[in-house]
């Protein structure tokens, strides 16, 4: 078991990494990205709201230094700690030149408060200048690429809108590892017209695929998106919470146990989420999935045979 429990949380790889627990900063780069601008659509991904999945990070408008310092305020009372992960997690973070991406995370990597820096993105902005900027920052301290692959189906990643398709992704990893960054996927359960094995074989591959770390997210209806037309016109369903307690659980058993789990849930903006309304008790869910672990006598890794 991992510190106690039946999986590999990112509480227990920072611990065993860092030796204490460290809390993200959440910031905003000021970019956009090419699926919303025109470049490969004006959409964007049927569930992405209008903050670019960003609607936890400090207001754009301020400078880095203000937004450093306005994250922190947001996560003062619960932790007291020195040492921060820089999380750029609005949009896509490694669209823009290489040498504006340079100017913007090297004074925050050099940082003394910032133990790492965290960047979210596509795995179909990453050009060679881009990984050469990726591969100065993880030199100087661990640099987490966190991209949002989100199914591994065609069919589905067409519906939702992704825009790029299963080999630029595969091609993404083998690249960001050589550049000497920490490669973290996101997959969301619950995607329109997917099956629990439909789910299931996305967490077997991405699990497989060379990653250091995933994250497991829920689909959730947000206001203002196209998902959320959908739903509303009832051609959307989401899960039960028990049908998503035991699905993660699975999950989890699919997963190498070396992969670490950076999330089981997710917790939407409470001010835009239409569905599913559990999922806001954060909590509530992590505990429901520790107990059917424990029910089902489930271990990180032991589907895997």
């Amino acid at each position: 078991m991992w510190n106690g429990r039946r999986y590999y949380s990112l509480d227990t790889y920072l611990k065993e990494t860092f030796g204490k627990k460290l809390y993200k900063l959440s910031l905003n780069g000021g970019m956009t990205c090419p699926n919303r601008d025109g470049t490969i659509s004006s959409g964007g991904c049927i569930f992405c709201s209008e903050g670019g999945s960003g609607d936890f990070a400090a207001p754009s408008a301020l400078s880095l230094d203000e937004q450093m310092a306005y994250a922190r305020s947001m996560v003062s009372g619960k932790y007291d700690g020195d040492s921060y992960i820089a999380y750029f997690q609005s949009y896509t973070n490694t669209y823009a030149p290489a040498e504006y991406l340079r100017g913007l995370f090297m004074p925050v990597i050099q940082r003394s408060d910032v133990a790492v820096l965290s960047i979210a993105t596509r795995p179909d902005c990453l050009p060679p200048d881009v990984l050469t900027v990726i591969a100065e920052l993880a030199r100087i301290k661990p640099v987490w690429i966190e991209l949002g692959l989100q199914t591994i189906h065609q069919s589905t990643a067409d519906l939702i809108n992704r825009g790029y398709d299963l080999a630029c992704y595969d091609s993404a990893v083998c690249r960001l590892k050589e550049s000497g960054a920490e490669v973290i996927t996101h997959v969301i359960l619950g995607l329109p017209g997917e099956s629990r094995s439909d789910m299931l074989e996305t967490v077997r591959y991405v699990g497989q695929s060379g990653i250091d770390g995933i994250k497991l997210q829920l689909l959730h209806v947000l206001m203002g998106t196209r998902l959320a037309a959908l739903y509303e016109a009832g051609q959307v369903t989401v899960m039960s919470e028990q049908e998503y307690v035991s699905l993660a659980a699975e999950a989890i058993g699919c997963l190498p146990p070396d992969v670490v789990i950076h999330r089981l849930t997710g917790d939407g903006d409470k001010n835009i989420l239409i569905a599913p309304k559990w999922s806001g008790n954060k909590r509530r869910v992590l505990n429901l999935i520790n107990h059917e672990l424990k029910e089902k006598n489930i271990i990180q890794g032991c589907f895997l045979t």
